[in-house]
């Protein structure tokens, strides 16, 4: 029985056909679902759908009344979907618990470099054949501090390589992550963390508890020439709040891989048309932020791990098992 995935990138293509090769046969759209495209779907048993899909109750009602019983989402994230709905509508709901952490570290640490020693800036010029130094002065991290904001399996990456660099660390999360401690990271609140850190990097899941962490309140708790980096989830930032701390002068560097109104706009080419995103348009011209199309995942070892992780959840659904990857079980 044929499978629709939906949202799949031209590199992703082969690695979800070569993970889905033993199993049923998997038909890639390079379309996202919505409430427009969710018709496509009728008559699909089983449903893949990327991180920026629309999940919400009225996709769900469209799947559910098209014959999908199940929807395996290629990411760990699931803000996106109505676990309520897909419960009452009686869908399995699976996601991608765990792929490497270091896809997600590493690209966080590209941010945070590009926008310290002004990669980008330097790029431009080289291109146009400038090659003046006169604004490009970046700072060393050794002997600074870094403030992880979540210490999980990627906030923990992203802190051994802190620990590389040679610099504090500092951690905030509801539980402490021993293998943080073993580097010498000191547990702080939230509000010392941002007052103390010369990174502060983001590394926590959006949900209700979580969005705006950082608000015009934790934005103005941040030393001014602080770097801030979000690889997580664009929603974690009151973008609207950072446009107006930027516009002060404030922070030597921002690297956003994410962008909290990015569905409809990240993984699409928009480079022909208006962009009415007011605060997004904003914010690519400040000469110290770089953003980023959700694209730290984007490694081959992570996409492998994640569509691989796909399969099998479609294989426990087919037998009836159930694992941690599991949001809505079957009913």
């Amino acid at each position: 029985m044929e499978i629709l995935a939906f949202g799949v990138q031209a590199d992703e293509k082969p690695l979800i056909e070569q993970a889905f090769r033993d199993l049923d046969p998997v038909r890639c759209l390079d379309v996202f679902l919505t409430e427009d495209t969710a018709p496509i779907a009728a008559g699909h048993e089983i449903v893949s759908t990327s991180v920026n899909a629309d999940l919400g109750a009225g996709v769900l009602e469209i799947l559910a009344a098209g014959g999908t019983r199940m929807v395996a989402q290629r990411s760990t994230g699931f803000n996106n979907i109505d676990l309520t709905t897909a419960e009452r509508l009686g869908m399995t709901i699976a996601r991608v618990s765990y792929y490497s952490p270091y896809s997600v570290a590493e690209f966080a640490w590209t941010l945070a470099m590009a926008v310290n020693r002004r990669v980008v800036r330097a790029s431009t010029r080289t291109r146009d054949f400038d090659f003046r130094l006169h604004g490009l002065m970046g700072r060393d991290m050794h002997g600074r501090t870094a403030g992880v904001l979540g210490t999980g399996k990627i906030g923990a990456a992203f802190a051994r390589i802190a620990h590389g660099f040679g610099m504090r660390l500092l951690g905030w999360d509801l539980a402490e992550n021993p293998a943080c401690l073993e580097l010498g990271m000191a547990y702080v609140p939230k509000e010392q963390l941002l007052a103390e850190s010369d990174l502060v990097s983001l590394h926590v899941p959006l949900m209700p508890e979580t969005r705006h962490l950082i608000d015009a309140d934790a934005l103005k708790a941040m030393k001014d020439d602080a770097v801030l980096v979000n690889s997580s989830r664009g929603g974690l930032i009151d973008t609207a709040a950072l446009v107006g701390e930027l516009r002060a002068g404030r922070f030597t560097g921002v690297g956003l891989d994410v962008y909290e109104a990015e569905a409809g706009l990240f993984f699409l080419d928009k480079s022909l048309e208006p962009i009415a995103d007011d605060t997004l348009a904003r914010l690519v011209t400040f000469p110290n932020v770089l953003v980023t199309s959700h694209q730290a995942y984007y490694t081959e070892d992570a996409v492998r791990q994640i569509a691989g992780t796909t399969a099998r959840n479609v294989a426990d659904y087919r037998a009836g098992r159930r694992s941690e990857n599991v949001l809505v079980p079957h009913s």
